[in-house]
């Protein structure tokens, strides 16, 4: 009987916390965010040989990105309360067109290469286009990381 009450509770507890995370917009940012660096971890190993190449998985990464670019605005709907643990910078509301522009661009960039990545060579040609486009944003509107944290 105490076996059952535990699990259930802790069943409850999960559920809770899965809940909380899709309707908190910066866990979901993040989560995407976190997801997109996976992707480009898996592009990036397989254009240094890492890895080997893998057209399905290529494409799966950037129909993530240009999936994310859409998904990602209606999150950023409106600024964090204070003391929020988020890395977006004010900036992004002060200057949301802007910021609502360059997601285009990464979205676009995405879309537009997710079917000429079927070699190693697409790969190695689209890729940077995607990821200027990323790092264009991310140098404008967020905040470094810390000390000892990942980018």
């Amino acid at each position: 009987m105490l076996r059952t009450v535990v699990a259930i509770s802790a069943i409850a507890m999960v559920g809770a916390a899965v809940a909380v995370a899709q309707t908190d917009p910066i866990a979901q940012r993040k989560a995407m965010m976190k997801e997109n660096g996976k992707n480009s971890g898996a592009v990036n190993r397989m254009i240094k040989g890492e890895d080997p190449f893998d057209a399905a998985k290529a494409r799966a990464a950037f129909v993530n990105w240009a999936d994310a670019a859409k998904k990602l605005p209606p999150l950023f709907a409106s600024a964090p309360p204070a003391g929020a643990d988020t890395r977006a910078l004010p900036k992004i509301w002060e200057n949301k067109a802007d910021f609502d522009a360059k997601l285009a661009t990464f979205g676009k960039a995405a879309d537009d290469s997710k079917d000429k990545v079927k070699t190693l060579d697409e790969l190695k040609v689209a890729f940077p286009t995607v990821s200027k486009a990323c790092a264009d944003c991310h140098e404008a509107n967020r905040r470094p990381a810390p000390p000892g944290q990942k980018k």
